[in-house]
């Protein structure tokens, strides 16, 4: 289990970045990664599968997506070019920007706890949080008297107390569902379990939440804290089933099309992304982003999310501009 102390609210505290996963927008915890040293540049190719992360990447502040990234990624796909996305947000917050681009195949959304294919909305793969671990989790939060929201794969749940909320949360998903109370919702005895938990409260509050996550459910759970930017005194957590990331989902996607992780590309840029980075044939980090995630990259974009063109530079860089692919 990481403990995150550092913000992990940037562009805007979508929770992308702070991701049910922990970073589920965004958010794998510091430290979530072994180090690793430094790659050297790959070849240009052959790869077959690009992955993408979407904010901070493909899109803005604002949620929108530059026209040169959209097209590059048009071409790619009508190339032969496989391209999937991994992000931290739940799948109806990827659904669109999925079909803006053209992907209709699988795509890893919370931080690789959740893979679905766009075709037909199909859910190919989901960890969840159940069992004990969950009972344990609801007590926690109970005890501690944290507003809290259960994302069970595509919705989010939530009560009256997290309606002041509700703009932060729907980053992750649009599919928003009102309980009576949270702590009751019949979720937590699901069998498939919830994707994530998010909780927000005071920080000694929040602080042994976590805590309690640590010592009872390290090997069930993980979890990321977080400092809210809302409210100087509300900090958050983000916790999902135990050993799903961006590169868990990778893998997954790449094993679906019979690829090797070494014919995949990747291109991110904030904590979260620091797993599929470290784990794909060649990866590309965002211009602004931080140092740590540039180090994880073998290639580092000239282009930032201000810029736009990020994405188009990496395909064109790993890929080539005509070259068609097999």
């Amino acid at each position: 289990m990481q403990r995150r102390s550092e913000r992990s609210d940037k562009k805007t505290g979508a929770a992308a970045k702070v991701g049910p996963a922990a970073a589920l927008p965004k958010g794998a915890a510091r430290g979530a990664v072994a180090h690793q040293e430094p790659r050297t540049r790959g070849d240009d190719g052959p790869y077959k599968l690009l992955a993408i992360d979407l904010d901070g990447t493909l899109l803005d502040h604002n949620g929108e997506a530059k026209e040169e990234d959209v097209v590059a990624i048009r071409k790619a796909l009508k190339r032969g070019i496989r391209v999937t996305i991994c992000t931290g947000r739940l799948y109806s917050g990827t659904r669109p920007s999925a079909e803006l681009l053209g992907i209709d195949g699988p795509v890893g959304c919370a931080d690789g706890s959740h893979i679905v294919r766009v075709e037909g909305d199909a859910t190919l793969h989901h960890r969840g949080i159940r069992g004990r671990a969950a009972s344990r989790l609801r007590a926690s939060l109970a005890r501690n008297d944290l507003v809290a929201f259960l994302f069970a794969e595509d919705a989010i749940v939530h009560d009256e107390r997290g309606a002041d909320f509700l703009p932060y949360v729907r980053t992750w998903s649009t599919d928003l569902r009102f309980s009576y109370r949270v702590t009751d919702h019949e979720l937590w005895d699901s069998k498939d379990g919830m994707t994530a938990v998010v909780a927000l409260g005071r920080e000694a509050s929040v602080g042994r939440t976590v805590a309690d996550i640590e010592r009872d459910g390290g090997d069930q759970m993980q979890v990321a804290m977080f400092p809210f930017r809302r409210e100087g005194e509300h900090w958050g957590m983000v916790a999902r089933a135990a050993g799903g990331t961006k590169a868990t989902a990778l893998a997954w996607i790449a094993e679906h099309y019979g690829y090797s992780m070494a014919e995949t590309v990747c291109v991110g840029d904030w904590l979260n992304d620091l797993p599929m980075l470290q784990a794909a044939g060649r990866s590309f980090a965002m211009g602004q982003a931080p140092d740590e995630v540039k180090r994880a990259a073998t290639d580092v974009c000239t282009k930032t999310i201000a810029t736009g063109g990020g994405i188009a530079e990496a395909i064109e860089r790993a890929f080539g501009k005509s070259s068609a692919r097999p």
